[in-house]
């Protein structure tokens, strides 16, 4: 039987969850190199009327948010295929970027939606070492090396160029918003691009989004009640090559040795931080 026989044509589903960027080999964040397997299989369906997103992030490094959201516009293209994205919790920061790959973006009315703007945090620990009897030493070459580290005081011309680079990513947000969303926008720069965020009927007000509902029963709507919707998930194989196993979890998870804990513990701190600026 063909994709579109009578059991209904296929819908691959790719699912993009978590925070954005490499954490470390226990973190579940998402990168080029861990997604662009599932999207080559998903796009690779030749008779699939359209790919599905399912979007769950927060957001994390631009970079990884391009190129991820740019490989779905190639393979789109190369592939001759409709892109339908939905977000579930949260599509913001880069969350949002990914979103602004497909043709159309449904969410639910309470997901949180938007954030289109870049973050930097960082602690200042120069009194405390200062307090521990500790003496810093440092050595670069090359004046600039050592711009805003975290045991020295701030310099006004290194938070000037930190705020030249934020500016510089902002922009490239921006134009990737403006071209992928269009005339579809409906509010102003000023409200939308501030970094602010919305749920999902303010987000549909403003233009982010195109309309309000879930994967299954747009899809049902949009195709048939008899589509299919297949999950493309990465290679367990090329997942377990990449980690040291102590044991396994609940549910086959994935247990680090002891000496791996502290790595993970602070994966898994630096990503619930992301997480966390949306109250999740």
């Amino acid at each position: 039987m063909g994709l579109f026989s009578k059991r209904g044509p296929v819908v691959p589903v790719v699912r993009l969850s978590g925070a954005i960027g490499d954490f470390g080999r226990f973190s579940r964040g998402l990168s080029m190199a861990g997604v662009a397997g599932p999207l080559e299989k998903a796009f690779s369906i030749k008779k699939a009327p359209a790919v599905a997103l399912a979007i769950n992030s927060p957001g994390g490094s631009p970079v990884q948010s391009a190129l991820i959201a740019e490989r779905v516009r190639n393979l789109a293209k190369e592939k001759e295929k409709k892109v339908i994205g939905f977000i579930e919790d949260v599509g913001a920061s880069g969350g949002y970027w990914l979103a602004c790959a497909a043709d159309e973006i449904y969410v639910d009315p309470s997901s949180i939606v938007g954030s289109i703007g870049v973050v930097s945090a960082s602690f200042g620990f120069q009194e405390a070492i200062g307090k521990l009897g500790i003496e810093r030493r440092l050595y670069t070459a090359g004046e600039r090396k050592a711009l805003l580290d975290p045991f020295q005081d701030q310099k006004p011309e290194d938070i000037a160029k930190l705020r030249e680079v934020q500016q510089r990513i902002h922009e490239e947000f921006k134009i990737y918003v403006r071209e992928r969303r269009g005339d579809r926008l409906k509010g102003a720069d000023e409200e939308i691009f501030n970094g602010s965020f919305w749920t999902g009927r303010e987000a549909l007000e403003l233009g982010l989004i195109d309309g309000v509902g879930h994967l299954r029963p747009i899809l049902r709507e949009r195709y048939g009640d008899k589509v299919r919707l297949r999950g493309v998930v990465p290679s367990r194989g090329l997942l377990r090559g990449r980690l040291r196993f102590e044991g396994q979890g609940e549910q086959g998870s994935v247990l680090p040795a002891p000496a791996d804990l502290p790595a993970a513990a602070l994966a898994l701190a630096e990503e619930r931080l992301i997480w966390q600026r949306f109250g999740l």
